[in-house]
């Protein structure tokens, strides 16, 4: 009996490889070991109370939970409009009218509907190198080329790195650029635009047609910096939202976007037909997530979050090979990414057999940059990222071992390194005979 196909589309799309990870993790946690995951960006807290206790009053009093409008819960969607007029700057109300917000399956149904709305097949949209894996393999499986743009020594992607692509490919009479999507701060570097940047990124998209969609799930976790929205900027760009990283509710499966004028109706038919509506239940939950309650308890969680990062960040201070300006900033979000810079690494040597080693002999869970970088350039072999999501004490270990671990490290890898200085030597003596 012959076996019926698999799509072409499906063989072609990565593994997102921070849950490969995670799998082999949880394996050795099943066998007794004491893993300490350090890998995915979830955090350590479950919903607020405030939340939880909303979903479970809501449950008992026999709510059908059936269908909301595909946009979602006007209650809801009242709320997110009234969080953006509270917390940013320079939003206009139209901006945020209720009619713009869409509430999603987390930020990945976004991803989906965003795409789908805004692209087709052979058009070009820019992602940062260093960026978020499920936007290449998520637009890739659309049939959506990518230009990968290189982050700058501040490990950002502003204006000036887009346009230097946009130029680049008229120079090279190559496709122009149809999209940008871009979270700030990032993942996985961290790293944060300044309103400045964000506002000149903004405009450079609006010069060109470019749309712009803005990731912003990481707002609300950030150390010091002033978070802004691109939505203070421009009337085009597309935000999108979760409520699984600051409010805490990832498997919950609930995101938002709001939505340029001339996206409404494409993506209400789109909503419909992909998923309907996001969970009732979690859409009636999260009413409460800007209850005073519930924002005392989150701030909370961040405050851990901003321990745990100096953790990581003193720690790494004192390892010697590793370059401080090698360290992404960690303006915000809960991941520090760090470059192990050209004389750390060798052939076989590099960050992705590092994190497989450290895994398996430490039982530490770190995540390699291949999963985030260009796959045709080789910085996803010398780059990886920590999360410090699952708590200080998770932190304070993880880093322990790490610290334990890296001297055997170097070791291996100067072997290595001499190995291949002896090989060529050895050529190099051959030739001369």
């Amino acid at each position: 009996m012959p076996t019926p196909k698999v799509s072409n589309r499906a063989i072609s799309v990565p593994s997102f490889k921070v849950m490969d990870v995670l799998q082999r993790a949880n394996e050795l946690q099943t066998s007794g070991k004491h893993v300490i995951h350090c890998e995915v960006g979830q955090p350590e807290s479950g919903a607020p109370s405030t939340v939880a206790n909303a979903a479970l009053q809501s449950l008992q009093r026999n709510h059908v939970m059936g269908y909301t409008d595909a946009f979602g819960l006007m209650a809801l969607r009242e709320k997110i409009s009234q969080h953006y007029l509270n917390k940013y700057k320079d939003v206009d109300k139209d901006q945020v009218d209720v009619r713009k917000i869409v509430v999603t399956t987390g930020s990945s149904g976004g991803f989906l509907l965003a795409f789908t709305a805004c692209f087709d097949p052979g058009d070009v949209v820019a992602v940062a190198s260093s960026g978020y894996p499920c936007y290449r393999n998520i637009l890739g499986a659309l049939g959506v080329d990518l230009a990968n743009v290189k982050i700058n020594s501040e490990f950002k992607l502003t204006a000036k790195e887009l346009r230097d692509e946009i130029e680049y490919r008229k120079e090279h009479d190559w496709k122009k650029i149809s999209g940008l999507i871009l979270s700030s701060p990032s993942n996985p570097t961290g790293a944060m635009l300044t309103p400045q940047e964000l506002k000149e990124l903004c405009e450079l998209c609006d010069e060109e047609g470019i749309q712009f969609l803005s990731d912003e799930i990481y707002h609300g976790i950030s150390y010091g910096k002033e978070e802004a929205t691109a939505l203070s900027f421009s009337s085009n760009v597309v935000v999108i939202n979760s409520f699984s990283k600051y409010y805490s509710m990832s498997g919950w499966r609930l995101g938002w976007m709001v939505l340029p004028n001339h996206l409404i109706d494409p993506i209400n038919s789109l909503q419909q037909n992909m998923f309907i509506n996001a969970p009732t239940i979690s859409q009636t939950a999260a009413l409460k997530c800007w209850d005073d309650d519930t924002i005392a308890e989150l701030e909370k969680h961040v405050a851990k979050y901003k321990t745990s990062r100096s953790i990581i960040l003193n720690e790494l201070e004192q390892i010697p090979q590793i370059n401080p300006k090698n360290i992404a900033p960690a303006d915000g979000g809960f991941y520090v990414y760090i470059d192990l810079g050209e004389e750390n690494v060798a052939p076989g040597m590099g960050s992705v057999a590092m994190s497989k080693a450290l895994l398996e002999e430490e039982h530490v869970a770190f995540t390699p940059g291949n999963d985030f970088e260009d796959p045709n350039g080789d910085l996803g072999d010398r780059r990886f990222r920590i999360s410090y999501a699952g708590g200080v004490e998770n932190a304070k270990e993880g880093l322990k071992r790490f610290r334990r671990f890296w001297p055997t490290w170097m070791e291996r890898v100067e072997c290595v390194r001499r190995e291949g200085e002896e090989g060529e030597g050895e050529g190099e003596g051959e030739r001369k005979e």
